[in-house]
């Protein structure tokens, strides 16, 4: 009887299973044949290097930006539905430009404030193989599925050469995540247990003044840090041509992500608490800004900005959970929908650095071969 129940178990639990990847394709049949098109077409120009230069550069281009745009303008447009996507739009584009143009003219064609020239990540592709074209793809699906995936270990790791540049990348996003993390939990205990009339009745008129000033300057530094995830694909300088392909490209592909309000992944900012609120979304840019920048400074060496923005919310999220309820009960239950969020963010971060990992030891023989001798095998 007992294994009668097993059974039947077993199989509600498969057919629920089957009927979630059958709802999947069938809800997800435009995106899904525009990724075989995109997979079929990046098996044929595999072997001319400069096609797939350009088709990696666009698909890294849009894919990068489309994830991490819940990091710097996910809670800039959560904060600001009311208006306008274009004067967003405009607004951010031209942080951009303004950002990597002053890199391309200071430091010599290179557009990434100099996280390319490290040793492992310093040679620009002279060939490419099919794995490398197609992480940008995964990163597509990634972030169709919600998923707050780390661009940089994710399309930097597929194209360094040395394995040590990929453990000195681990290190410094791992301990961005948890300094971001201490630092929330202690900004926003602070503010909730005693700053009680900070998100108090309507946003005054300069909030959003001091708000746009903050997204601005945090937008720029995330730019420092992550454009060398979009150029890793192109030549380490870039000549005039190649520069206004780059700038022109990224800068329409912003008015695409603003005119659709973030896509999908915006989700994974709307559902912390009160990010809504202008005056909370300021604080959280400020915060971020401050972390991008103090690793900016600290080294070249590229870092996961994804984890230590999830870092940042999930401390923010205990901070707010453990301050605002009095009752032990409530607590509780805040606290632990706090740890719940901050779970699932990490499990499908760590999801996207497995999969970097297996495609980077997959492509690069170097690298195989330095984690072989690295941990024993």
């Amino acid at each position: 009887m007992a294994k009668k129940i097993d059974q039947n178990i077993n199989q509600d639990a498969l057919s629920k299973v089957s009927y979630a990847l059958f709802d999947f394709t069938k809800q997800e049949k435009t995106f899904l044949i525009v990724i075989c098109i995109l997979v079929s077409f990046a098996g044929i120009i595999t072997q001319n290097t400069y096609i797939a230069m350009w088709f990696g550069f666009a698909l890294a281009a849009y894919s990068a930006i489309a994830n991490d745009s819940i990091q710097t303008i996910g809670t800039f447009i959560a904060s600001n539905q009311q208006r306008k996507w274009y004067w967003l739009w405009l607004f951010m584009g031209l942080i951009f430009v303004a950002t990597v143009t002053y890199s391309w003219i200071v430091f010599d064609g290179d557009v990434s404030y100099q996280r390319l020239q490290v040793p492992g990540l310093d040679k620009a592709p002279e060939s490419f193989v099919f794995l490398q074209l197609a992480a940008p793809i995964v990163l597509l699906v990634m972030t169709r599925m919600r998923m707050p995936v780390s661009t940089t270990f994710l399309l930097l790791n597929v194209f360094t050469y040395k394995g040590g540049t990929i453990i000195d990348v681990m290190k410094k996003s791992f301990l961005g995540y948890l300094l971001a993390f201490v630092i929330a939990i202690f900004v926003w205990f602070m503010v909730e247990r005693f700053v009680k009339s900070f998100l108090k009745g309507e946003a005054k008129p300069y909030w959003y003044i001091v708000q746009w000033f903050t997204s601005g300057i945090l937008w720029s530094v995330w730019i420092m840090q992550d454009a060398a995830n979009i150029a890793v694909f192109l030549p380490r300088q870039l000549n005039i041509y190649e520069f206004l392909g780059y700038t022109g490209f990224i800068f329409i592909g912003l008015g695409f992500l603003f005119y659709l309000k973030g896509d999908r992944i915006q989700s994974i900012v709307n559902e912390k608490t009160r990010v809504t609120d202008v005056r909370a979304a300021t604080l959280v840019d400020f915060v971020y800004a401050i972390i991008l920048f103090y690793f900016k400074m600290a080294s070249n060496i590229p870092m996961s900005t994804t984890w230590v923005f999830i870092g940042l919310l999930g401390g923010r999220e205990l901070a707010i959970a453990y301050a605002k309820s009095s009752k032990l009960k409530k607590r509780k239950a805040r606290i632990y929908r706090a740890y719940t969020l901050a779970r699932k963010d990490i499990i499908k971060a760590t999801l996207g650095l497995l999969v970097s990992l297996i495609l980077t030891l997959i492509i690069n023989e170097g690298v195989r071969k330095e984690f072989i001798q690295l941990f024993g095998f």
